[in-house]
């Protein structure tokens, strides 16, 4: 099951694939249609990100895409993503990033995604950008992180909170090099932390 699935005692094992070199060109697949169906609305970008984003990591096998608008232009890239199919599912506690669930009947459905609308800027938008371009600078974090992502697809755990929090402390170090204030680095692990 792709990024792993609840078992019928209650836990759950999480995929961790190693780097498909497909991902890249499913990525672009998604962009164009993401950019139909952004006609009209003012955004600032469409950015591959996450695991998938970062050549030789290996990774749940889910493309996370970031939309990137100013705020002004938020309501509408959400409403121009629902009017193609897409589902609104808010912001799921984190600011100024907004999920969209695929429909699973769209032409793209065989490619698991996860599409997310972010305001220009924002701390979500800097958080995502900063663990790929550092990963993709950094092989010895791209190993480091890699192994833990494997060690974690290994247990089973209580839920998907367990697999974030598992992630926190190699994260911190991804996000100290790559220069963020030690007030958003603060604020990203208040987030990722289990029960927030």
């Amino acid at each position: 099951m792709p990024g792993g699935g609840w078992r019928q005692d209650g836990e759950v094992r999480v995929t961790v694939v190693p780097y498909d070199p497909e991902w890249p060109v499913l990525f672009e697949t998604i962009r164009q249609h993401l950019e139909v169906a952004l006609a009209g609305v003012p955004h600032e970008g469409i950015e591959h990100v996450g695991s998938t984003s970062v050549p030789g990591l290996a990774a749940k096998p889910i493309l996370d895409i970031d939309v990137v608008v100013r705020r002004e232009a938020l309501a509408a890239a959400i409403a121009a993503l629902v009017a193609v199919g897409y589902t609104h599912e808010g912001d799921k506690g984190v600011p100024d990033r907004h999920f969209l669930r695929p429909s699973p009947h769209d032409d793209h459905a065989r490619v698991a995604r996860h599409v997310y609308v972010c305001v220009d800027g924002s701390l979500s938008l800097r958080n995502h950008l900063a663990v790929r371009d550092t990963l993709r600078a950094r092989e010895d974090l791209r190993e480091a992180y890699g192994a833990v992502k494997l060690a974690l697809a290994e247990r089973d755990l209580d839920g998907i909170e367990d697999y974030i929090e598992g992630k926190n402390e190699i994260v911190q170090r991804i996000l100290a090099v790559s220069g963020l204030s030690t007030d958003d680095l603060g604020r990203i692990l208040t987030v990722n932390r289990k029960g927030t």
